[in-house]
């Protein structure tokens, strides 16, 4: 069964608003203007720019196999 990057997650308590992924992203999936947002359909599936430029790891992805939705574990 294929694993498939289901969306890009923004973390608001880990985001410093330096707003590294904006300039990364090849696409302009995210949004120039706090809070940042993030415009899905435009987002490449295999790209991680945004996720390895982000200083403070507050964007992270979520997958889904099958029917089941993967979400990185809470600490």
């Amino acid at each position: 069964m294929m694993v498939k990057r289901e969306y890009l997650v923004r973390h608001p308590d880990r985001c410093t608003h330096n707003a590294v992924c904006i300039p990364v992203c090849p696409t302009g999936a995210w949004l120039s203007t706090p809070p940042y947002k993030f415009d899905a359909p435009r987002c490449l599936e295999s790209c991680r720019l945004c996720l390895d430029a982000c200083p403070s790891q507050a964007i992270y992805a979520v997958f889904r196999k099958g029917e089941k939705v993967l979400e990185p574990q809470k600490k």
